[in-house]
This record gives structure tokens, sequence and C-alpha cells, in this order.
């Protein structure tokens, strides 16, 4: 199966069709008026249909086990046809597509099952999905909006020439990924007055996005949250609290992480742990989310 362990838990949903066309009117009448000898062809296939939705990835290999939340089952007669509609929610990491879909077959070949000795022309077709929601698929960024970042690594060993510098690499990889433009990065001590002097210069320089990286453990020399936290003109409590969880289910040490984050002016400043698996689980847990605030904080500076 496909790796979601990166993956955050969302609401998402899935609405999916299927369509059952039967040869003669005599079937519809007897389904409606409950005289198909089998039972309640409505309630039967309904049934079928949510224990399939269920069952999903019993029966096709790379589905995930996931919790359904929510599944509904909805029958509308059409003349000779009989169009079943099925939504499905949960709240993981990974969408219900499939167990929607799922769900639309199982209960159009019950209603076949239950149907057959009364009609021998049934058919069953247009299994497709309706629509879905929730996930990164939903965080479409503007093709024409360009984000801009700096990246800043905090680090007496890095900056001694005395270790490689691999986390700034990756977040320039990451950043590069998510077509944010990366104009600058910079590797700096564990120095107070140096990390406050690059939040300034690049707050002043129209960077949309300040990343510093590594400063924000519990040993004597990490002090990045000390120096970014008083230039803060709006810090957002929630973005680090949700690094930490997302962190936490990983590693018992995220809870170590002191980190802030927010704006300094137009500029929105992420402190990062140095390690590089803590600097990507971070931005695994903001990205592509976060980028919403530069949308949010331009509609209030025009109102």
């Amino acid at each position: 199966m496909v790796n979601i362990t990166h993956k955050s838990n969302s609401l998402r949903k899935a609405v999916a069709e299927a369509i059952l066309t039967v040869s003669k009117k005599e079937t519809i009448d007897a389904i409606v008026e409950k005289r198909v000898p089998k039972g309640d062809v409505f309630e039967f296939s309904r049934a079928a249909g949510l224990l399939a939705i269920k069952k999903t990835s019993d029966v096709i290999p790379d589905c995930h086990p996931l919790p359904i939340e929510f599944a509904a089952i909805k029958h509308e007669v059409d003349k000779l046809r009989i169009v079943i509609n099925v939504e499905v929610h949960t709240i993981y990491k990974t969408g219900v597509e499939v167990e929607a879909m799922h769900g639309a077959s199982i209960t159009a070949l019950t209603m076949y099952d239950m149907l057959k000795p009364l009609d021998k022309s049934i058919e069953i077709s247009g299994i497709k999905l309706l629509s879905k929601s929730g996930g990164k698929s939903d965080q479409k960024w503007p093709e024409n909006r360009a984000i801009t970042a700096a990246v800043i690594v905090c680090s007496d060993t890095v900056s001694a020439n005395k270790q490689e510098d691999k986390t700034g690499k990756m977040i320039v990889e990451f950043l590069t990924a998510q077509r944010i433009l990366v104009n600058a990065v910079d590797i700096i001590p564990d120095d107070f007055d140096a990390i406050q002097a690059k939040a300034k210069e690049y707050s002043n320089g129209n960077i949309n996005l300040i990343l510093f990286a590594g400063g924000t453990g519990v040993s004597p020399r990490d002090r990045t949250p000390e120096a970014i936290r008083p230039m803060l003109t709006l810090e957002i409590p929630g973005i680090m609290e949700t690094a930490r969880q997302y962190g936490q289910q990983r590693t018992p040490y995220a809870m170590l992480s002191r980190g802030v984050a927010g704006f300094i002016d137009q500029s929105l400043v992420l402190t990062l742990p140095g390690s590089v698996n803590g600097a990507l689980e971070t931005m695994q847990a903001l990205f592509p989310f976060i980028l919403h605030l530069f949308a949010v904080a331009e509609g209030k500076r025009h109102e």
C-alpha cells in the first residue's frame, strides 16, 4: 500500500453513483410495492452497500482500512432506471472515493441479484465518482501568485563548517516542490542578535515566508524562539501547536520543540527544528494549508 504516514487527518467526503436499469415497468412496480420475493430491494441493497463501504479494504488490496464516520445510500426511481447515490465521510489521512464507489457497486449488484428472477435484462451502468473533498487536493494556490521565501539555518557546527547542512537543503527542495521561490539561504550560528538581524533584514525585504531551522530545543544555545517572539507583530500559536501534535504522533520527543510562528509585518515567520526529520515533519504538518494565511492577510489589508 502507499505510505500515508506523513499525511494529516482531515474531513474527507466522497459521493458516488451507480445506475441500475430494468427492462419493464412491472419490475419497478414490484420494487416500489415491496412484492419482490427475496424481500425489500431498497432496504436489503442499502444494508449490503453499507457493509461494502466498511469492508472495502478487505477486497481491494491497496485500499487502507479507515474509520467510516458517516455513510448514506439513496435510491431514486427515474422511469426504468434506479439511480443509486452513495455518500461517505471520514476523518482520516486518505480519501473515501473507492469506498463510495464500492458501496454503489455492491448496492447495484444486490439489487440485480434480488431482481433477476423477475427480469432477465437488468443492466448496471454509470458507476462513477461524482465529487470528493478534503485533504491537500482542496488547497489550490493560484498559479499566478508568487510566494518568495528565505531559509536561515541556525547552527554553530554548520556555520563553522564542522557539519554539512542537510536541513537547509531539504527545506529548499520542499519549498520548491510547493512552487515557492527561495530567494535566499543563509547559515548563521545560534546567536540571538544574528537571528534577529536576519529576521529584520528579510521582513524588510518583501520576503513572504521566512523559515528559521534550528535553535528551537532546550539546550543552552537554543535561542531562536526567544529571538523571534518579541519581533512578531502577530503571533499565531495554532501553527506550532499543529506541528507539535503532528510530530508527537511520530516521536515523543516532539514535545521538546519550542518553535513559534507568526507575522513580522507582512512576512510569515516559521521556526523549525534543526534536524532533518524534525524540520520535514513540521513542514509536512503545515503545508500547503498554511499558504491560506497569505490570502487571508491580503484580504484584511484590502478591506
